[in-house]
């Protein structure tokens, strides 16, 4: 059996109480969560919709892993590692510190970092180390995207729901797999409620964002300098298909999302912000 360690902010939230279930799924039980470690021991205020306010102790029992004192614990006993803290990305460059440092492979889950420096500093830590990291949406591995030809790619627009703090990153993920790293400005042109971006790429190329709330699925379509489209209705298999990757990272594979785009999407989420809030106006990045 290969053991996983988790490291988290607080434990008890959508993608660590789903995660056992997709793993075992996947590997058929040869890959299991073992180790949980949270620096904060319960959900701290209200819990949202898609958390619980179990103490870790208590959601390592429900789950079956043994209960970390700390994150070094969990490096020590480990194979492989997953830093989560999906809603709280403030917390990784302080949850990623021991697991970085180990040069066992490590997940950090979505959204990286809160800023781009942030995500230069993670992401150099783990070359000093010889870590193998990545981190990334699950929409980057939505089934649809799979065969999508990047080259030639001139327009991109995506649409999805969520709150920007903590769902931009799904759209922003797609559009730099798809356009790459090379954003140059952002202008924001939505509302609060609805939050739309334009950026622009090199060589003339733009992407546009807009969220619409929780019943709008992830969509995408783009045109091509040859004339062509691409028109996907919504992106489909993308958590299965994620940890599917997942495990062929834990297993020897590729880092599955180039750091430069991982860098690029961490700073065009933090100016996309900016942009936001001075909307009509371009924000270099």
């Amino acid at each position: 059996m290969k053991k996983i360690g988790l490291i988290d902010y607080y434990i008890d939230n959508w993608h660590a109480c789903n995660l056992p279930e997709w793993l075992k799924t996947e590997t058929g039980g040869e890959f299991q969560i073992c180790y949980g470690y949270a620096s904060w021991d319960t959900t701290p205020g209200e819990a949202g919709p898609y958390e619980g306010n179990l103490s870790t102790a208590q959601w390592c029992e429900k789950y079956g892993a043994e209960h970390c004192k700390s994150a070094q614990e969990v490096v020590e006993k480990s194979d492989y590692l997953m830093v989560l803290s999906p809603n709280n990305p403030e917390q990784h460059e302080i949850l990623c510190k021991e697991a970085l440092a180990s040069g066992k492979r490590t997940y950090v889950d979505k959204t990286f970092a809160p800023d781009g420096d942030t995500a230069k500093r993670l992401i150099a830590y783990a070359k000093q180390h010889q870590t193998p990291m990545f981190s990334s949406s699950a929409l980057r591995f939505s089934s649809e995207l799979k065969a999508v030809k990047r080259e030639g790619l001139r327009v991109v627009s995506t649409k999805g729901p969520g709150l920007y703090s903590n769902y931009s990153i799904h759209q922003i993920e797609i559009i730099a797999a798809l356009l790459g790293a090379e954003a140059k400005r952002v202008m924001g042109l939505g509302t609060l409620q609805c939050p739309a971006l334009v950026f622009e790429f090199s060589n003339g190329r733009y992407a546009t964002m807009g969220q619409f709330g929780d019943g709008c699925p992830f969509s995408v379509s783009a045109s091509y300098d040859d004339g062509g489209f691409l028109n996907i209705a919504e992106c489909t298999n993308y958590f299965p298909n994620f940890v599917h990757e997942l495990i062929d990272f834990f297993c020897g594979g590729e880092e599955k999302a180039p750091w430069e785009e991982t860098v690029a999407i961490a700073t065009m989420i933090e100016k996309g912000k900016k942009a936001l809030e001075k909307p009509g106006e371009w924000v270099l990045l």
